[in-house]
């Protein structure tokens, strides 16, 4: 797959990989990677640094808003490969080394499957490597609260819900919220177009996933960088009122 690398401002760079996406924080010749999209995206992981100026070698470290295999595809490469650290909540951390996996089942998605785009997902979700087994060997907690000491000095927002250590990711500065899949603008099996929840056979807990976007209300930026969908511009609190005003 061809990564499609955009500059959102200076430094921050969504990228869109085949129905996932991820960011690239560029701060001088250092490098903090948030999502690193499906196992199958890993060509396209690495193209999109190259075309940012970058290399996998300059990443100071990988975050991972949670650990489902569309966004935790190339972590375990970029650790074992690289030595890259890779940061995800706490509670998050045992999901990532595969302690358990909380992520949509093979008879969940077929009990949804006359739901129109599903299959056409699950088919693409399948040969990208959805479903392998591909644990973190040795992730780690946020080392701090507030803003991470690494390129683009993100701050951890905790929103459970999607998954129960999710974690969105602050840029006061920048004005801008990467959100994961705590608010979307858009996906393969939904026919709604701008912020949103995901559908529900995706949410651990979708009264907390309702919740935690009453979180990201209370966070001060006007773009939005998902983890599928489009950038949206705008102001973020506003586009999480009417993602819960959608989800009731």
């Amino acid at each position: 797959m061809r990564a499609d690398v955009q500059q959102v401002a200076e430094g921050i760079h969504l990228v869109h990989g085949s129905n996932t996406n991820w960011v690239i924080l560029k701060d001088g010749d250092a490098v903090t990677l948030i999502d690193t999209g499906y196992p199958g995206d890993r060509q396209g992981l690495l193209d999109s640094l190259a075309a940012t100026g970058s290399a996998p070698e300059a990443v100071a470290a990988v975050l991972i808003t949670h650990a489902h295999n569309d966004h935790l595809g190339s972590a375990e490469y970029l650790r074992h490969t690289y030595g890259t650290p890779v940061y995800l909540h706490a509670a998050e951390v045992p999901h990532a080394r595969r302690e358990f996996l909380h992520q949509v089942s093979v008879a969940g998605v077929l009990r949804n499957g006359w739901r129109p785009g599903v299959l056409p997902w699950a088919v693409h979700a399948l040969r990208s490597g959805g479903t392998a087994h591909i644990p973190v060997v040795s992730p780690e907690p946020f080392p701090a609260a507030g803003p991470l000491d690494l390129p683009g000095r993100p701050v951890p927002v905790h929103t459970p819900g999607h998954t129960d250590g999710h974690c969105a990711f602050h840029l006061p500065d920048a004005g801008i919220v990467i959100s994961g899949d705590a608010l979307v603008s858009g996906h393969a099996t939904s026919r709604l177009k701008g912020p949103q929840l995901l559908p529900d056979m995706f949410h651990r807990e979708r009264s907390r996933a309702l919740a935690s976007l009453e979180l990201i209300e209370g966070l001060s930026a006007d773009v939005l960088l998902p983890g599928h969908g489009p950038v949206h511009r705008g102001s973020v609190p506003d586009a999480a009122r009417r993602a819960r005003e959608r989800a009731h």
